[in-house]
C-alpha cells in the first residue's frame, strides 16, 4: 500500500509585522492575526457601539474581552485540521448545524428536496439526548425534528421491465441490418 504526505505545512511562511507608527514590536505578531483582530474588534464593538452606546467602567470588559478572545484562540492552527485555523473550524461548524449538509444528486444535476436534506437532530448526532435531558431543555424534542432520520432519494420511479428473449434468428437479422461488417484488427 502507498502512502502519501502532505509538505505544505512545512513551507508554511507568516508574514509578521515588526513595527507600527514607527514603534519597534521585536519579533512582532503575525499579519494575519492583526487583521482578524482589527476585523473581529470593528464588528464586535461597532456592534455593541450601535446596540448599546458608549461602554462605561463596569461594561468595559464586554466591549474589549470577546474579540480578544476569539481573536487568539481563533488565530491557533486547529487541532482537528492541521491547515486551518481554529476560527475557520468554527465558522464551519456553526454552518453545518445552522444550515446542514445538502446533498448532491446525480453530480449537482439535480437539487435536494427539503426532505432530503440532514435534520438538526441527525446533525447533533449522539448529543441530543443530553442535550434534551438537561431541565428545561426537554421542549426541544419538537424543535430538534423526529428521532429516526428515514432517508429518501426523491418519489419512487416505476420501472415495467419485460423480458424479452432473442433467437439466433434475430440476432442474424440486426447483424445484416447493420451492415453485416466486423471490424479487423
Amino acid at each position: 500500500m502507498r502512502v502519501g504526505h502532505t509538505y505544505t505545512r512545512h513551507f508554511d511562511l507568516e508574514t509578521r509585522q515588526h513595527e507600527i507608527l514607527g514603534m519597534d514590536l521585536g519579533e512582532g505578531p503575525s499579519r494575519r492575526l492583526l487583521v482578524t483582530g482589527a476585523v473581529v474588534y470593528l464588528v464586535w464593538t461597532g456592534g455593541l457601539l450601535l446596540l448599546f452606546g458608549m461602554p462605561s467602567q463596569i461594561t468595559f470588559t464586554l466591549y474589549f474581552a470577546p474579540p480578544a478572545l476569539v481573536t487568539f484562540y481563533g488565530a491557533q492552527r486547529s487541532r482537528a485540521k492541521d491547515r486551518r485555523w481554529n476560527l475557520t473550524q468554527w465558522a464551519l461548524t456553526v454552518r453545518y448545524l445552522a444550515v446542514g449538509h445538502r446533498p448532491v444528486i446525480n453530480g449537482g444535476r439535480r437539487a435536494a428536496d427539503r426532505t432530503e436534506w440532514l435534520p438538526l437532530r441527525g446533525r447533533l448526532g449522539d448529543r441530543v439526548e443530553a442535550i434534551t435531558e438537561l431541565p428545561g431543555l426537554g421542549v426541544l424534542n419538537d424543535v430538534l425534528g423526529p428521532d429516526e432520520v428515514h432517508p429518501t432519494a426523491g418519489r419512487e420511479t416505476r420501472i415495467d421491465l419485460k423480458a424479452r428473449l432473442y433467437g439466433a434468428d434475430a440476432v442474424y437479422r440486426a447483424y445484416r441490418r447493420a451492415g453485416g461488417k466486423q471490424k479487423q484488427q
